[in-house]
Formats: C-alpha cells, structure tokens, sequence
C-alpha cells in the first residue's frame, strides 16, 4: 500500500496561523467535507482491507500500515448513508485522534480527495441547527470556498469515544490473532 500524500503539521505552509486554519477537502456522497490538517496523518490509496466479522456497517475493517493494525471507518455509512462505493479515486484518510489521554489512528474512507485549503476564520460559520443531512454534533462549521460551502467536521464527535473505544478493542483483537 504505497501513501499518496504526508501530510507533516508544522511544515512550512501547512502550519496554521491564528485568522486562518487549513483543512483537507474530499467529496463524500457528492458533498464537499473537510477535516483540520492537524488530525490527518497520511492519505492512501484504497486497499489491503481485511474485513472483521461482526462489525458495524460503518467499520469497514482493517489495515496494516507499516506494522500497525488500524481500524477503517465508511464516513458515508457512519453518516446515515449507503456505504461508499470504491472507485479509482476512493482514498483512505489517515487521522491521529486523542482518545483517554492517548492517540489513536483510525483511517476514514473517502470518495476523492481535492486539496488542502486555507480558510479564514471569517469564512467560517456555526454549524446549522437544522437541515443537515448529517447530526448537528459532527459539523464544527460551514467554510465558505468560492461561493460554495465546505462542511468542516469534528472528528473528535465523528469518531466519538464510544466509537473509537469500540476500534481500540478491533485493533487490541486483530493484533492479537
């Protein structure tokens, strides 16, 4: 499994200034999603899933990255939706989240990757209360992009603890086998 894109926080240009923050865009279901640029480890291409029985729909299963075992949640599917469907372009997103005073890594599966963007704290609005198509609790804000929003996600709320105490113990039990 060859890594498309490292992304190092801290390096040069990624580093996020006080008015501005950089998110990684992709497309989710048709919709535009992004992430904060501090969470994301890496980016790779979709493959070598090993599938767990017994798993919620939304765990995809599991990867081996460089020796680790980390768990593979479908955003599409843990949002509500159908599960997404791998084409050339489906990536998995490799994101670093505390959980208990720990990191953990969990990848995230993504219809496309677009870029990384620099949006203004300006450009940035609450999340709606209503008329989301997903909870209200996993957006962090509307980022406005030429005209068009970007739905900025919590991650700690989209991998919320339950979840990824539920992903630690697929982790524990896969790398025990």
């Amino acid at each position: 499994m060859s890594s498309l894109v490292e992304v190092k926080p801290g390096s040069g240009q990624l580093q996020a200034s006080h008015d501005h923050a950089q998110y990684l865009t992709f497309m989710l279901g048709g919709e535009a999603f992004a992430i904060g640029i501090l969470a994301i480890k890496e980016i790779i291409e979709y493959g070598g899933l090993t599938e767990v029985p017994m798993m919620p729909e939304c765990i995809r299963g599991v990867i081996n990255l460089r020796g680790a075992v980390v768990p593979v949640m479908d955003l599409s599917s843990r949002f509500g939706k159908a599960v997404t469907a791998v084409t050339k372009r489906t990536c998995i997103v490799i994101v670093e989240v505390s959980h208990h005073d720990a990191q953990q890594v969990v990848g995230v599966v993504v219809d496309a990757v677009n870029a990384v963007l620099e949006i203004p704290s300006s450009e940035i609005e609450p999340a709606p209360s209503f008329g989301a198509r997903i909870r209200t609790d996993f957006i962090a804000g509307m980022g406005k992009v030429n005209g068009r929003f970007v739905i900025l996600l919590n991650v700690d709320n989209v991998l919320s603890t339950e979840d990824l105490g539920a992903l630690t113990d697929l982790a524990l039990e896969s790398a025990g086998t």
